[in-house]
């Protein structure tokens, strides 16, 4: 199913504004902070996988990306409830008059 272009560039319009939020979020700011300082701290080592700072930023990494996805997951999950109750909304109204028709005509 293709979505109408406008609704591409709204659904993409709100993509980037909750992104910008995620990227200014103090949580993930500090965790990315955290995985940058550990990251430096690897290439003290020669051999950057096998030194301990490289297990520390990978961890702190993995983290920050699984934050990062839960934040977008659930705007996005609340975001769809939003839409679709907007939609079911606009829709009850149609079937409650034509329900109402219907139950004028057979008294």
């Amino acid at each position: 199913m293709d979505f109408p272009p406008w609704m591409q560039r709204a659904i993409q319009a709100r993509l980037d504004e909750v992104s910008a939020l995620i990227e200014h979020d103090s949580e993930l700011s500090r965790v990315r902070g955290e995985t940058d300082e550990s990251f430096e701290a690897m290439f003290e080592g020669e051999d950057v996988e096998q030194t301990p700072g490289y297990a520390e930023w990978e961890n702190r990494y993995i983290v920050s990306k699984g934050i990062e996805n839960e934040r977008l997951y659930m705007q996005g999950l609340r975001d769809g409830i939003q839409l679709t109750v907007s939609l079911l909304g606009q829709s009850m109204p149609e079937e409650n008059d034509t329900k109402a028709q219907s139950n004028n005509a057979n008294p």
